[in-house]
């Protein structure tokens, strides 16, 4: 009796195991969809299907509503038409795809308040999704905004006269 006992709890915790490893990779690859698909590709139709109706994506200073994300990023794409962002490392667990993605394109349009500067640009960024019954629900995104308007020429990217360069020890470089 105890063997039947140890092998069933086994056998639970196996097919547990099975279970939230194929949760895991089935929400790992609703986020490369959605990258490669919406956010990258541009086919804005399907934020329905990979979207909940009441997403949100959590920001700095306020939450915003999946009509506003999808707002920005057609903005985003409107500024960039040929943007690329590119998964590079997925990483899942639980209900939380974490996403470390580069994004390429050429600021030739207007959008989100950008002018068109014609240059190129390369930026880096984390994003995490909360995903629930195979939709997303709630995102938290970084990126580095001061880098992005330095690389179109918006912001100088020269230091302040009299700034040296300093190491982490803040004792000027030799």
């Amino acid at each position: 009796m105890k063997t039947l006992i140890a092998v069933s709890t086994y056998l639970f915790l196996l097919a547990d195991v099975v279970c939230a490893s194929s949760l895991q990779e089935q929400n790992k690859a609703l986020a490369k969809r959605a990258f490669e698909e919406l956010l990258s590709g541009g086919r804005f139709e399907l934020a329905e299907q990979l979207y909940a109706k009441d997403f949100v994506n959590h920001g700095i200073r306020r939450d915003i509503s999946l009509a506003e994300d999808q707002a920005a990023l057609k903005g985003w794409h409107e500024a960039f038409p040929d943007v690329v962002i590119v998964p590079e490392k997925l990483i899942a667990e639980g209900d939380l795809v974490t996403i470390y993605w580069i994004a390429r394109g050429t600021n030739t349009g207007t959008g989100n308040g950008l002018p068109a500067t014609g240059k190129k640009v390369e930026q880096a960024g984390i994003t995490i999704w909360r995903i629930v019954n195979g939709k997303i629900k709630e995102e938290w995104s970084a990126f580095d905004q001061l880098s992005l308007m330095q690389q179109l020429g918006l912001l100088s990217d020269q230091k302040p006269s009299g700034a040296a360069d300093t190491d982490a020890t803040d004792k000027k470089k030799e």
